[in-house]
């Protein structure tokens, strides 16, 4: 205690015996109007301290130090320029030249320190602030889909997924998302639910994107690539801003009248002095969500010639408690009756976004931070089946103190999710309610399935008086009878009591998961001298409880513990002209080896501007807590986490059918029963078609990537962005079903057991979706071209393109993880920020190919998705006197209804209007 009041009084006396220095000038525009600019930041160079300029440019800035030292004045819109200020009595007036566009921004997610985009050793794509306001999208989060390289997945109006370079599902655990440093995952789910407990457009200040592997600097989440969100800094960003956003979705929909969708937002932020700060944000969107009515047949149980809506064994993608038909002897394969996803999703979507943040200078060089983020929403997701995210909770802690060569950020991320659920599970929930026996007696959940077939058998073959016979719709509507319709009293009480059942017996999805998390790194350059230095390093903690809901946790706790550290070095040589640099991680998980990402980097500058760059980088990717761990009843099927404890006892992975093979096995056992063959010589004749799976338990995903690349700005008015990649990986995660019997699957001839086989036939057998990995080496390419044009008079054309390969190679694809990537994407952008007279506009065009959709909504079998291009346009009007501007647009405005996953909703326009009030405060 001691030595900390020592050191205390030491560090008092320094701040009490340094110079206090107050600088003054004023800020203008550089044109003919000679404008005084209010929204200019002063920053002093290599320290967090600096002010903002009151409304008639002028500014005065309080620095305890010494002088000489330099200033850094900027707004936005403008370029910014370094003043040295050698006295207190220096009279400093800076002007600022407008630059609309600016194509030499400045980035610092590529390498963790600041540096121009031009001279990135990695591909990096950024939105600026400029670019946010502009966005033609419903929101900047829609907007992200125009970069180069970015792929968008809709499962939800709250809820949109983002991922680069392939391997795209819509819960993306491989691509990591940082808002100001703070993984925007959820813990029990592993991945970010797009931009739901986000920022706000409001508050949003830069979007940098990393296409490909971070894993040498961000650990395992970015195995895929990173998205760094930075919100608006209370000291550089003053004021009041609200928007008021209106707008109508599902238009000319024949299932739908257009419903309302309304987005309201507030921001204020003020600095009481050079020192202190605070922001606080809220944000509320509420609207109807999209609607997933795709009711194609994807039964397995029949060949392709049966499937379609007379099919009685019909399993409709977007119907659900229709997905365990069972073969009865002398009729065939009949599934149970299900709902339509309507009748069980919470379509009333909202996002509520609350934040607060507390910002302490406390010296020249030293700030603290504390910032709280609330938020709560609704969403749907598509995974192994249809979640409703009903009522999710998120909530984040950050404390940091950070200063020009340092951060040290602690922070926690905590959920709840009680009143979530699973679509599918809660129809078979329902299902089980109501059945009743031969003798009108309704029978236990247990019994239901296996009544209801017997109704129906007994009704078929004409045991039934009343019942017409061999008649499929007469048998079913005597199977239905006492079934609960949807909107009933009976109906809407099994639904609320499935949804709170947790567990293997109801359809709730329960989580009050938490992690917590310490980061930071120093810059060791002043000190070293000879080469740029930088090091640093991360702790996570998971603390999972989902009371048995998706884990085996209600008296087994899990925990998992990780850490990592890194360091980086860099060197400029030839003049200057090269750079070259080098990083390395290790990282480890308690349940795995640790593991060691290098990265290289070389990048060669050419008159300044021609950039010429080269890299090679390992990525890794340990095994999320869902993915070890998940013990979760669908209930058609079980999806377990490949962690070896926790199949335990299951005799999962020693004694099962791939089902793929089990696939071919049933239609072939039906046809040979339609051309006459007994059940039993069926199986007998066909029974070699099965294949006994070999799942390996999980490990860490490997990736090794090299990528060249050229990023040029010529005459200031062309920017243009080549890169080609080239990645190849091992131990891919992956899901892979497999049909576990009860009786095992070979012989003691080391041959298919015909009883097991007979299993499958009768489809008696339970099905589990297991996690493992990859045991064969695939890669992919990809190659990528953009261009930024600024036009006379305040035009701007940009445009870029992005093909996209994916090399099997000798693996089998039944093993490995899905592309789930088109072959080619397109997207152009169009505008003007003042075409006349503070009438603006913008406009973003993306096109992309078809491909298979692989995913376990469907059980890994391959869904389309059909080539489709979609239109954003927004016109604007800026009424500055009023610190005002009035929008009007709209996403998708051809209103071309676009699946972007197989069984996710099909997206059709949404057309706006909005206001938007920013007034900085001075």
């Amino acid at each position: 205690m001691k030595r900390i009041l020592l050191a205390f009084l030491m560090f008092y006396t320094f701040c009490a015996a340094a110079q206090e220095v107050k600088i003054r000038g004023t800020v203008t525009a550089a044109d003919q109007s000679s404008a005084s600019l209010n929204s200019a930041s002063i920053n002093v160079k290599d320290k967090v301290v600096g002010t903002t300029a009151n409304a008639r440019g002028n500014f005065t800035l309080n620095y305890n130090g010494r002088l000489p030292i330099t200033i850094i004045v900027s707004a936005v819109g403008f370029e910014s320029k370094e003043i040295e200020v050698t006295s207190a009595t220096q009279e400093i007036n800076v002007s600022l030249v407008a630059k609309p566009i600016m194509l030499n921004e400045v980035v610092s997610s590529a390498t963790r320190v600041s540096e121009s985009i031009l001279q990135s050793p990695v591909s990096i794509e950024k939105m600026s602030l400029k670019a946010i306001k502009e966005n033609p999208s419903f929101s900047f989060y829609d907007g992200l889909q125009s970069l180069k390289g970015m792929e968008a997945v809709t499962s939800s109006v709250t809820y949109k997924q983002v991922n680069t370079r392939g391997f795209n599902t819509t819960g993306n655990s491989r691509f990591l998302q940082l808002v100001d440093g703070v993984d925007n995952q959820t813990p029990g789910l592993n991945f970010a639910v797009g931009n739901l407990f986000g920022a706000s457009d409001l508050d949003i200040e830069s979007a940098e994107v990393i296409p490909g592997a971070a894993s040498a600097l961000y650990g395992p989440v970015a195995f895929n690539g990173l998205l760094n969100l930075r919100t608006k800094d209370p000291f550089t960003y003053q004021g009041l801003a609200v928007q008021v956003k209106s707008g109508i979705n599902h238009v000319n929909e024949s299932f739908s009248k257009p419903k309302g969708l309304h987005d309201f937002a507030l921001r204020y932020a003020k600095a009481f002095n050079d020192r202190f700060a605070v922001k606080v944000n809220a944000s509320y969107l509420t609207g109807e969500d999209w609607y997933a009515n795709d009711y194609t047949d994807v039964s397995t149980a029949v060949t392709d010639a049966q499937r379609g809506p007379n099919n009685p064994g019909r399993d409709a993608l977007n119907i659900y408690g229709d997905e365990k038909p069972k073969t009865l002897d002398g009729i065939g394969s009949v599934s149970r009756t299900g709902y339509e996803e309507k009748d069980l999703m919470n379509y009333g979507v909202y996002s509520l976004k609350l934040n607060g943040a507390l910002h302490y200078r406390v010296t020249n060089d030293i700030e603290a931070i504390y910032q709280y983020n609330f938020g709560r929403g609704t969403a749907s997701y598509t995974g192994s089946s249809r979640f409703d995210l009903n009522n999710f909770v998120l909530q984040t802690h950050r404390v940091e103190l950070k200063g020009s060569k340092f951060f040290v950020r602690s922070y926690m991320v905590t959920e709840n999710s009680h009143d979530s659920y699973n679509t599918r599970t809660l129809a078979q929930f329902i299902n089980a309610s109501w059945v009743k026996d031969l003798n009108g007696q309704i029978v236990t959940p247990d019994k239901a399935d296996a009544t209801w077939f017997t109704r129906y058998s007994a009704a078929f073959k004409g045991t039934q008086a009343g019942v017409t016979p061999n008649n499929h719709d007469a048998a079913r509507s005597f199977a239905d009878q006492g079934r609960f319709l949807p909107g009933s009293p009976e109906f809407e009480s099994a639904k609320n009591a499935g949804i709170y059942t947790y567990g293997a017996t109801g359809a709730g999805v329960f989580s009050n998961s938490k992690f917590y998390h310490t980061d930071g790194q120093y810059d060791f350059s002043s000190a070293v001298k000879f080469v740029e230095l930088l090091a640093g390093g991360s702790f996570r903690n998971y603390k999972m409880f989902t009371d048995g809901s998706l884990f085996d946790d209600k008296t087994n706790k899990i925990g998992i513990k990780e850490y990592g550290a890194f360091v980086q070095a860099g060197k400029k040589l030839l003049d200057d002209k090269l750079k070259l640099t080098a990083s390395i991680r290790y990282d480890k998980n308690e349940n795995f080896k640790g593991s060691f990402t290098p990265r290289f980097s070389g990048v060669y500058t050419v008159d300044k501007v021609h950039n010429f760059r080269a890299s090679y980088q390992t990525g890794f990717r340990n095994p999320t807590p869902v993915d070890q761990f998940i013990k979760l009843n669908v209930p058609e099927i079980t999806i377990l986490g490949g962690a070896p404890n926790n199949s335990a006892g299951m005799n999962v992975y020693e004694n099962s059918f791939t089902a793929t093979s089990a696939g071919v096995f049933g239609p072939a056992v039906g046809a040979a029963i339609e051309g006459g063959a007994t059940p039993q010589a069926a199986v007998m004749q066909n029974k070699d078609l099965l294949v006994k799976s070999n799942v390996a338990y999980i490990k860490p995903e490997q990736q090794r990537a090299f990528e060249v690349g050229y990023k040029g700005l010529i005459a200031n008015k062309l920017l243009i962005d080549l890169n080609y990649y080239h990645s190849s990986y091992t131990d891919f995660l992956l899901n892979t079903v497999v049909l576990r019997s009860t009786n095992p699957v070979l012989g003691a001839d080391g041959k298919i057991n015909p009883a097991a086989a007979g299993e499958v036939a009768t489809q008696s057998v339970s099905a589990f979706q297991l996690y493992t990995n990859a045991q064969d080496k695939v890669s992919a390419q990809g190659f990528s071209a953009g261009i930024t044009y600024l036009l006379d008079k305040g035009y701007v054309v940009g445009g870029n393109a992005t093909v996209s390969d994916f090399d099997l190679g000798k693996a089998n694809i039944e093993n490995i993880a899905q592309f789930n990537t088109p072959e080619y994407s397109t997207n152009v952008t169009f505008g003007n920020a003042n075409a006349y007279k503070n009438f603006g506009f913008n406009m973003a065009w993306h096109w992309q190919s078809a491909f298979d959709w692989y995913g376990t909504f469907n059980t890994l079998r391959p869904g389309r998705i059909n080539a489709y291009s979609m239109v954003d346009l927004q016109i604007n009007k800026k009424i500055p006197m009023a610190h005002t501007t009035v929008k009007l647009g709209g996403s998708n405005i051809f209103n071309k209804h676009i699946s972007q996953a197989y069984g996710s909703p099909a997206v059709g326009a949404i057309y706006y209007m909005a206001l938007v009030f920013d007034s900085p405060l001075k």
